[in-house]
């Protein structure tokens, strides 16, 4: 007879090395390499178009988070590090000094990766769903798109699809149009050989 494996805790997830990104997903220590160039644009432009209207209440409502990359604690054993994340200043009041927070965000946001579209599109999605996260935002930085998605009735229902070419008022930012473009690298120029 074997032993049940060991569900990583996140005690597992401080001992990794700090410049490795991990998560515990269902008691896994998951692991993944820094991102990519396109990877971290989408990322940075996310925060660029939300923080001042959202954060710090520059041309939009505030009253919100937002921050990347901190430990969310939903259980024992699952541990995220969403991308972005955002956290409604009512519900989260206080975050200083909380490593990690377990206050279940009101909004998520992935840039899908090569090696982590199933979990973020699979995994994780369930997982958010399951703990009850409002909406959620993917973003493929190679194809250029946003997905929206609002949950209802614990089912994710999708809100929108948006491309570079959309300026669009999407859930849960409304207040705001949000150039989905400001979110990609720019396009490579034409070749001049043609």
């Amino acid at each position: 007879m074997t032993a049940a494996p060991k569900l990583a805790t996140y005690a597992d997830l401080l001992a990794t090395p700090r410049d490795v990104k991990a998560e515990i997903l269902a008691g896994e220590l998951v692991t993944q390499p820094s991102a990519l160039f396109e990877h971290s644009y989408a990322q940075s432009g996310v925060v660029d178009g939300l923080r001042g209207p959202f954060d710090r209440g520059r041309g939009g409502p505030g009253g919100w988070w937002i921050v990347v990359e901190v430990d969310v604690q939903f259980t024992d054993h699952d541990v995220v590090r969403p991308d972005v994340v955002g956290w409604r200043r009512e519900r989260l009041p206080s975050p200083w000094g909380k490593r990690p927070i377990d206050v279940v965000p009101d909004w998520i946001c992935e840039v899908l990766s090569p090696k982590g579209v199933r979990r973020d599109r699979v995994v994780k999605l369930e997982l958010y769903a399951r703990h009850g996260v409002p909406f959620y935002w993917l973003i493929d930085p190679v194809a250029a798109v946003l997905e929206a998605f609002t949950l209802e009735r614990g089912r994710w229902v999708l809100a929108g699809t948006y491309d570079r070419s959309a300026v669009a008022r999407v859930p849960p930012f409304e207040a705001i149009e949000l150039v989905v473009a400001d979110l990609f690298m720019p396009e490579p120029p034409e070749s001049a050989e043609e």
